[in-house]
This record gives C-alpha cells, structure tokens and sequence, in this order.
C-alpha cells in the first residue's frame, strides 16, 4: 500500500508545536522514510515522519532521538525543535545536500572528516540511557534471516553472502568502540557554508571508526588516491597493510550492508523508491569492492 501523503501532510499541520501560519511541501530524496519541509510564520522547519520502531533494519526511534540529541549538543546536526512518537522536528538548514561528486572533493572530504572526528570523540558523552551497537556483520546475519522469511528472490545468493560475511568479519578484527553515524550517505552531509551538518540518525549507536570511514568511502565510490587521503587525514599517518586491509574489508562490507538494506526494502518498504535497481548497483559495488580486498 502506498504512503497516503495528503493524510500525512494534515497530520503535520495538525502538530501543537505551530505558532503561526504554516506552509508546508513535501522533500524528495528519502530512501526509508517521508519528510516535510515546514514554514511557521517564516521560520523553516524539516519534519521527519518517522513511524514506529522498524526492527527489520534494527532501527529503534528512542535509539535515533538519542543519537540525534547528541549530535545536536555538539554542533554537527541541527537542534530538535519538537518531537512526539513517529514525529521529529528539526530546525531546518539552508545549504547544499551533497552529491557523491561533492564528497569526492578533497576541500570537502577534509571539513567531511573534521566533522566525523567530532563525532567520535565528543558525541559519546552526551549519550544519556539506553543506546543501541551497530555491528555491519550482525546486520547481514539479521538480514539473511529477514530474506529467508520473506522469500526474497535473492536466496540463492545469500549463502555466499554469509560465508564472505564471516570472512570479512576475520578481517576486520576487534576495534575499538565509539559513537557513530554509521550511514553516512553524500545526501546526509549538508553543507552550509560556515560548516557540515550531519542528518539521519536511525543507525546511529556504538559502533567502529574505521567503519564510518568506509561508509563515506563506499558511499561516495572514492577512488584508492582518495581512499588513501581519506585514512591519513583522520590517522594523522599513511595507512600501512594492516590498516588498509582491515578497510578494504569495511568497505566491502559497506556495500554488502547497502545492497542487502535493499534487498529487504524490496519486500517491507512502500516508498516510491525502484529497490530493485538500488539493489542491483550496490551488488555490483560490492563485488568490485570484495575483488579489491581479495588482491591485498
């Protein structure tokens, strides 16, 4: 069934939280979930109607304010202005959502990293009550499990899947744990001029570094030059064997988490969103990306 917009939009004009008149239009781009870009008497607001808990992608809404309110505290996210359960008011920033070519700037990608370094060092002690893991081979096991329910097309391809899982998961090794974003898309990076924001926080949770860096990495499709630039702004040093390995293996994983996300979108999400071409290219990356990790 698909999301009836109209009856969404009449709930958010419904909200308590208006002080004045208000103008509101629907903002595209969502892969997971519908939003609303707001206006109270000039003032500009996003809405993220967020729903219930989806724990078929082990998102948790309390998990999400949390993160949110978090971020928000040290100045990487914009603040919350409202909120109720399935509804997220945030403050809305005028600036440029990022493209893959944006992330792929050197310029960029360092004031990128600036702002996930933050992240990692400062968002942990906002972190008030309970607070979820995110650990990328956990979520393929959950997946192969959803997939298996749901009668995917994709079940012949999911042992491979899971036996390259495990491998990757060897790979990395044990990390060491902190905050993180843990779904760093271009279109989550918000560039306002004076600085970077950081939006969506479903996934948030403690998590690996190297992991986020993958992310952007894998997200981005960076070249290894940029890859490489990428490791030495954040460690401070070029990245020897061990590390670029334990990477390459992220990265790999990266794409596996984004093609799978996808494969399960297939069968559980409504949004007017073609699943099945996003599962496509994102399998595609992910074979170029495990080929790379296979050579190292």
């Amino acid at each position: 069934m698909a999301i009836d917009v109209e009856a969404r939009k009449q709930e958010v004009l419904n909200l308590p939280c208006w002080k004045g008149k208000v103008e509101i239009q629907p903002l595209s781009g969502g892969l997971s979930n519908l939003n609303f870009l707001v206006s109270d008497d000039g003032k500009k607001f996003v809405v993220r109607m967020v729903g219930g808990d989806v724990p078929l992608h082990s998102v948790m809404r309390f998990n999400e304010l949390e993160g949110l309110k978090a971020a928000s505290k040290i100045g990487i996210t914009p603040g919350i202005a409202y909120n109720e359960p399935g509804i997220i008011v945030i403050d809305f920033v005028e600036g440029k959502t990022y493209t893959l070519d944006d992330v792929r700037r050197v310029d960029n990608l360092k004031r990128i990293l600036a702002v996930v370094r933050t992240l990692h060092d400062e968002a942990k002690h906002h972190i008030i009550g309970p607070c979820l893991g995110f650990w990328v081979f956990r979520v393929h096991r959950s997946y192969a499990q959803v997939l298996h329910k749901g009668k995917s097309g994709m079940l012949p391809k999911i042992p491979r899947f899971m036996e390259i899982n495990d491998e990757l998961e060897r790979a990395v090794g044990a990390v060491q744990l902190t905050f993180c974003h843990n779904d760093l898309l271009p279109g989550n990076f918000i560039d306002s001029g004076e600085k970077i924001w950081v939006i969506d926080w479903e996934h948030s949770g403690y998590g690996a570094q190297l992991f986020d860096l993958s992310n952007i990495a894998s997200n981005a499709a960076l070249p290894e030059d940029t890859e490489r630039e990428l490791l030495e702004g954040y460690y401070g040093a070029p990245a020897d064997n061990k590390l670029w390995r334990r990477y390459k293996a992220f990265r790999a994983a990266s794409h596996l988490r984004e093609a799978m996300w996808s494969m399960v979108s297939e069968i559980h999400l409504n949004l007017d969103v073609d699943y099945v071409e996003y599962t496509r290219q994102n399998l595609d990356a992910f074979e170029i990306a495990y080929a790379e990790y296979k050579k190292i």
